[in-house]
């Protein structure tokens, strides 16, 4: 799949998202990259064939004090090959997507992986019933 279809789905990914949720993110950036390289890999402990979809930087609103200001966005990255391997067709590729995105802005909000999983699993049964 070209870089150009992929960005397309992602946008088609994004509208998924509810309004209430996009409208509580604020200074976050959603990247594309081919994959996560090695170092990424190695500092976040995954070992092939584990790979990662998509990757929250920043600092999750929680966690925020009122020195918090003057930053660069927060930063989420998609990783293009992996969401096409984990995918059958484009339509399971926007459904990727929009669960890796679900996942990494749940960082963001500074939710557990328990409470990003219920999500998740919320998300699995509408979008895969």
């Amino acid at each position: 799949m070209t870089r150009q279809r992929f960005e397309t789905l992602v946008l088609q990914a994004l509208d998924l998202i509810p309004d209430k949720f996009r409208d509580e993110t604020h200074n976050v950036a959603v990247v594309i990259e081919t994959a996560p390289d090695l170092e990424t890999l190695s500092e976040l402990e995954i070992q092939r064939p584990d790979t990662l979809l998509g990757l929250y930087q920043g600092v999750p609103l929680p966690e925020r004090d009122w020195t918090y200001g003057n930053t660069l966005p927060d930063r989420i990255t998609l990783f293009q090959e992996p969401i096409e391997a984990a995918s059958a067709d484009d339509e399971d590729v926007i459904i990727t997507i929009g669960e890796t995105i679900i996942h990494e802005f749940g960082h963001y909000f500074g939710l557990s992986e328990d409470e990003i999983e219920a999500i998740e699993t919320r998300y699995w049964q509408r979008h895969r019933a």
